[in-house]
C-alpha cells in the first residue's frame, strides 16, 4: 500500500499510540499525535519515546478545520470508535484505522490471527510456540501487550506473525487479511463498549472479513453463533470440538486430540501429555493445532510444541504452595465466562477472590458454576456488592462471602480460612481498571502477596 503524501493523526498516547507513531515516523510519513487530555505534556511524550521528539502533540478539543488536514486517523484500542470525534472524522471523509490495520499495511510475511472472548492469549502463545518449533521466524504480537506496529518492520517473506486481536482492534479493520484466522468463542463481554451482543459479535467476525478461498477460518463447533457464521465466511471454515467427533477438523475423544481430514484421522497427542489443565485449555490446544496444521506444519512439530508448553502467565498460573494450600493466579479471567473455566479447572476445595471494574456483566452463570467447589467467596472492587447480591439470590451462603477493600486483605482472609488441600484462586471475572493499571499488575501483586505469606 502506498501511503506517501498521507497525513496521519495518531489518537492516544499509550503503548499502542506510541508504537504506531514510531512506525509512521520511521517510514518518513507526516504524523501528529493527539491526546484528548488537555493536561497532556509533550515532555512526558519525549520521555516515553525520544524518537518522537520532533512530532507535534495536540491536546484537548480539535477544531473541525484542524481535523480536515488529516487523511487517516489511527485510533488506539482503548479509544471508542463512536465518540463525537470519530463521528466528525467520518463526516469529513477521514479514514479511521486501528493499530492492527496500520501494521498490516507494512506486513511482508504471513499472518495467523486469533480472536474470541476467552482463550486468546493461551492459543496465541501456543501457536507461536508451534511455529517456532517448526523453524519459522515468528513474531507474536497484538493484544498480549506487544504492539503489532512495534514488530512489523522486522517481518520478511519467510516470517510468520501470530497476532492476538481484541474486538476493540477489529472495529477498525479495512484490509487486514490473515492467511489463517480463528474465533475461539463468543460470550458476553465489553458490552459497555459495544452496547449489544450483536455489535460485539460483528466486531469479532471482522477478523475474517477480507479472507477468501484458499485461506482458513478456525471456529468452535460448540458455539452456535460460530456454527452459523461458518455459512457466511468466505474462507474455508474448519471446526474444532471438545464434545463430539467431527468428520473434518480437530476434536477431543477419550483423552486424545484427533485431526480428521480428507478421510483420515490422526491422533495429535493425549491430554495427559500436556502441562495445561482444564477443558477450556484443551479447546485452546485444538484451535492452535488446527491453525498450525492448515498452515502446513507437520504433526511431529505440533506435538513437540504442545507437550512442552507451559501455562501462560496470569491464566490459571500455579504460583506457590504454603501449608499445603495451592495458590493460582487467573488475573486474566476478566469476564465471567473466563472465570467459569478457571473454577472448573480447580481440582480442590477453593477459596475464590473476585470482583473489580464493572463492565456491565452478569454473574449468574459464574456463581452457578461453583457447584459446591467454592467454600469461600472474597470480593473487592466496584462490583463486590453486585456479585454478593447475585450469589445470595442464587443460594450461595452469605456467611461464606466476605467483602474487602484490597487484594492484600483478600489474600490474608483466604489464607486465614484455608486448610491443607485447599486452593486459593484469583479469578476476578472483572477488569482490573480502577484498582490496578492492568490485569498483569493485579496478577503480579497477587503472586508477591502469596509468596510472602509465612508457612
Amino acid at each position: 500500500m502506498n501511503l506517501d503524501g498521507k497525513k496521519f493523526l495518531v489518537v492516544g498516547t499509550g503503548i499502542s499510540g506510541i508504537a504506531a507513531a514510531e512506525l509512521l515516523v520511521g517510514q518518513g510519513l507526516e504524523t501528529v499525535l493527539y491526546d484528548g487530555n488537555p493536561e497532556a505534556r509533550a515532555e512526558e511524550l519525549r520521555e516515553k519515546s525520544p524518537m518522537l521528539g520532533q512530532v507535534e502533540l495536540k491536546t484537548g478539543q480539535l477544531p473541525e478545520e484542524t481535523l480536515a488536514e488529516y487523511d487517516i486517523a489511527v485510533f488506539s484500542p482503548g479509544v471508542p470508535t463512536d465518540i463525537p470525534l470519530a463521528l466528525k472524522m467520518r463526516e469529513l471523509g477521514i479514514e479511521i484505522w486501528g493499530e492492527i490495520e496500520l501494521a498490516y499495511a507494512f506486513e511482508k510475511g504471513r499472518v495467523l490471527a486469533v480472536t474470541g472472548t476467552n482463550g486468546k492469549t493461551t492459543t496465541t502463545a501456543l501457536l507461536g510456540s508451534i511455529m517456532e518449533h517448526a523453524g519459522f521466524d515468528v513474531k507474536v504480537v497484538g493484544n498480549i501487550g506487544i504492539p503489532y506496529t512495534s514488530m512489523v518492520t522486522g517481518t520478511g517473506e519467510d516470517s510468520v506473525t501470530v497476532a492476538e486481536i481484541s474486538s476493540f482492534q477489529l472495529e477498525t479493520v479495512h484490509k487486514f487479511c490473515p492467511q489463517v484466522s480463528a474465533i475461539l468463542n463468543i460470550t458476553p463481554d465489553h458490552l459497555n463498549r459495544h452496547h449489544t451482543m450483536e455489535n460485539y459479535q460483528k466486531a469479532k467476525e471482522q477478523i475474517a472479513a477480507n479472507q477468501g478461498p484458499g485461506q482458513f477460518c478456525i471456529l468452535n463447533y460448540e458455539d452456535a453463533a460460530l456454527r452459523e457464521f461458518s455459512g457466511r465466511v468466505k474462507a474455508k471454515a474448519v471446526f474444532f470440538s471438545s464434545r463430539r467427533e467431527l468428520g473434518e477438523g480437530m476434536y477431543f475423544k477419550d483423552g486424545d486430540i484427533i485431526w480428521a481430514w480428507e478421510g483420515r484421522k490422526t491422533a495429535v497427542c493425549n491430554v495427559r501429555e500436556l502441562k495445561l489443565i482444564g477443558n477450556h485449555n484443551y479447546e485452546n490446544v485444538m484451535a492452535a493445532a488446527a491453525m498450525a496444521k492448515v498452515a502446513g506444519v507437520p504433526f511431529e512439530k505440533i506435538k513437540e510444541a504442545l507437550v512442552t508448553f507451559q501455562a501462560v502467565e496470569h491464566r490459571i498460573e500455579y504460583v506457590v504452595t504454603k501449608r499445603g494450600v495451592r495458590f493460582y493466579n487467573d488475573s486474566k479471567g476478566t469476564n465471567p465466562d473466563a472465570a467459569i473455566q478457571a473454577v472448573r479447572a480447580m481440582e480442590w476445595p477453593t477459596l475464590l477472590i473476585g470482583g473489580g471494574y464493572d463492565k456491565d456483566s452478569e454473574y449468574d452463570e459464574w456463581i452457578q458454576a461453583f457447584g459446591g467447589k467454592v467454600k469461600k467467596l472474597v470480593l473487592l472492587g466496584a462490583t463486590r456488592e453486585k456479585i454478593r447480591d447475585t450469589a445470595v439470590r442464587l443460594g450461595y451462603p452469605e456467611s461464606d462471602i466476605l467483602l474487602v477493600d484490597s487484594l492484600q486483605d483478600a489474600v490474608d482472609a483466604c489464607y486465614g480460612s484455608a486448610v491443607s488441600g485447599d486452593a486459593i484462586l484469583l479469578s476476578p471475572a472483572c477488569a482490573s481498571w480502577g484498582m490496578f493499571r492492568n490485569y498483569e499488575q493485579r496478577g503480579e501483586i497477587f503472586k508477591e502477596l502469596a509468596r510472602a505469606l509465612k508457612e
